[in-house]
């Protein structure tokens, strides 16, 4: 995985046996939070949730030694891979020079424009170190739109974050956003002992699918409108996003109770008590689309 090099990487091998490629893989560096993932059960499992088909072209993002890499290039039409870990160079050159399907990128995936990718990936399947996870998500839905499905593997309680439902802990401006554009189809709890050394938290591989009916043409408005209203969540609307901007004009506490009115919403309402659809209707109220 790329972004900014903190990350969880696949490999073969199973925790009581480790292959050749195990074995003389460079030591996990703290700096990039590498986990190794070494168990095949596992990894066959979340490849099995992940569906990837002849068709698809794959973005990986953080393929260490290509553990995980080579199952993709078994499965897809192609594969772009990020790795940002210049010690894994070598490894990944001598794949691609065994694979004609393989697209090593060694660099940051958030800082490159994953967009202007070719062939234009159809999913991302990837094992996700928790620093990049959601900014890595979020930059996909809002700038690849050929991505269909995500299929990864993030902390457990980041996995949560993104399908959480209204008036609970986890309810964040990420979950509004991510169910607005994608639907969850699987989920599976995968523990810290699958992974060497192992992490200090559980993890879940988490796959979801994107909406035909997303909101592409509201996102920037949905996205200011969300992130204001979550900026203090335990804030009414009516005090987060009064001052918020949008097309050169701000808005007023007036402007926010008035649209609260036509939506049939309290003037105490708060942004956690809201559904993801209501924050589309509120910006339709607001003007904002």
């Amino acid at each position: 995985m790329a972004g900014d090099g903190h990350r969880r990487d696949a490999a073969v091998g199973g925790a009581a046996r480790r292959s050749t490629a195990s074995r003389s893989r460079p030591p996990a560096l703290k700096r990039y939070g590498q986990n190794h993932l070494v168990d095949t059960g596992t990894r066959e499992a979340i490849l099995a949730l992940a569906r990837v088909g002849g068709d698809d072209i794959v973005l990986e993002v953080g393929a260490a030694d290509g553990s995980l890499t080579r199952r993709l290039l078994e499965q897809a039409a192609l594969v772009h891979t990020f790795e940002i870990d210049r010690r894994f160079a070598t490894t990944l050159t001598a794949i691609s020079a065994e694979r004609e399907n393989l697209h090593v990128c060694l660099a940051d995936a958030l800082h490159e424009r994953l967009q202007d990718l070719e062939p234009p990936p159809t999913a991302l399947v990837a094992n996700l170190a928790y620093s990049i996870a959601i900014p890595l998500v979020m930059k996909t839905i809002a700038e690849v739109p050929s991505i269909g499905r995500w299929a990864v593997m993030v902390q457990r309680e980041l996995g949560e974050r993104l399908f959480a439902t209204p008036r609970t802990k986890s309810y964040a401006a990420v979950s509004v956003l991510v169910q607005l554009a994608c639907e969850l189809e699987a989920r599976r709890s995968v523990p810290r002992t699958v992974f060497a050394p192992p992490p200090n938290v559980d993890s879940t591989f988490i796959v979801f699918t994107r909406r035909a009916d997303w909101p592409a043409d509201r996102w920037v408005a949905l996205d200011r409108l969300v992130r204001s209203a979550f900026a203090q969540r335990r804030k009414l609307l009516l005090n987060s996003l009064s001052g918020a901007a949008h097309g050169g004009r701000a808005l007023s506490r007036d402007d926010v109770g008035r649209a609260l009115q036509t939506l049939g919403l309290p003037a105490q309402a708060r942004p956690e008590e809201l559904t993801p659809p209501d924050f589309v209707r509120l910006a339709a109220a607001l003007g904002w689309t």
